[in-house]
């Protein structure tokens, strides 16, 4: 494909952006990240694509929204990265698997099991999909910091919400229940929908990607008669991803 000046989906250019750039899936959670930001300003929006800049001690940082599933994520990466962004943040949200985590804890991905398609257009399934240790470790520095529940290990990623919610209708029921009790009986600590794909293309990219989740949910609580309430608020993620973005800038100088 030949060399753009501005990226055909984010609808951005060299400038637009900074080196890091934090990974929210719902365009309407970014102008709430770039809250955070001093100066905060819109670069534009195009299709699930939303784009704010602004800076961080100093230092320009940007948000881009990337919709739903490992498809759009790695386009916003690709697209980014070709416009100067080397260090990724995804924050967006994740339903537990493992008992001890709770609704509003925070779940930061060390892994990401690839029961997805975007993945294995950039790596080989045997290539496992992690966590940067950099970003990994500024994440958990940053909840343990901030007095945030947390959690560290790895999440389940998938690109069928409906196959882990009603799996039992579906043509594939069987598989998808087998190793849904494989991914119990492994530690997984949640689900959800981008990182491995962002885990492989990074790797791919040769650029640093982490991740973290606020936990709406745990069906396994439920299921358990533990307890359990619904949980929309995703402030501890947003302010966990924006310390660490901190922390990064901190490191790299």
């Amino acid at each position: 494909m030949q060399e753009r000046t501005v990226q055909f989906h984010i609808r951005c250019q060299a400038g637009d952006v900074g080196r890091y750039c934090l990974l929210p899936g719902d365009p309407g959670r970014c102008e709430k990240i770039a809250a955070y930001f001093d100066h905060p300003v819109l670069i534009g929006s195009n299709r699930e694509y939303t784009v704010y800049t602004g800076s961080l001690l100093g230092e320009k940082v940007s948000v881009c929204s990337t919709g739903i599933g490992g498809p759009s994520a790695a386009i916003a990466m690709e697209e980014l990265h070709n416009i100067g962004a080397d260090t990724f943040i995804r924050v967006g949200t994740c339903g537990g698997i493992a008992l001890p985590v709770k609704s509003d804890d925070v779940v930061i991905a060390t892994g990401a099991v690839r029961h997805e398609g975007t993945s294995r257009e950039y790596a080989p399934i045997e290539f496992p999909a992690v966590s940067d240790y950099e970003v990994q470790e500024a994440l958990v520095q940053a909840a343990k910091q901030l007095g945030k529940p947390w959690h560290a290990g790895v999440v389940q990623c998938k690109d069928s919400f409906y196959g882990q919610h009603s799996p039992a209708r579906m043509p594939v029921a069987q598989e998808l229940l087998y190793k849904w009790e494989a991914w119990k009986r492994l530690g997984v600590l949640a689900s959800e929908m981008e990182s491995a794909a962002l885990f492989c293309c990074a790797a791919a990219l040769g650029v640093r990607c982490g991740a973290c989740f606020h936990v709406i949910w745990n069906q396994e609580r439920e299921a358990a008669g533990l307890d359990q309430a619904e949980s929309h608020d995703l402030s501890a993620a947003l302010e966990v991803g924006i310390e660490a973005v901190k922390l990064l800038i901190q490191a790299d100088r």
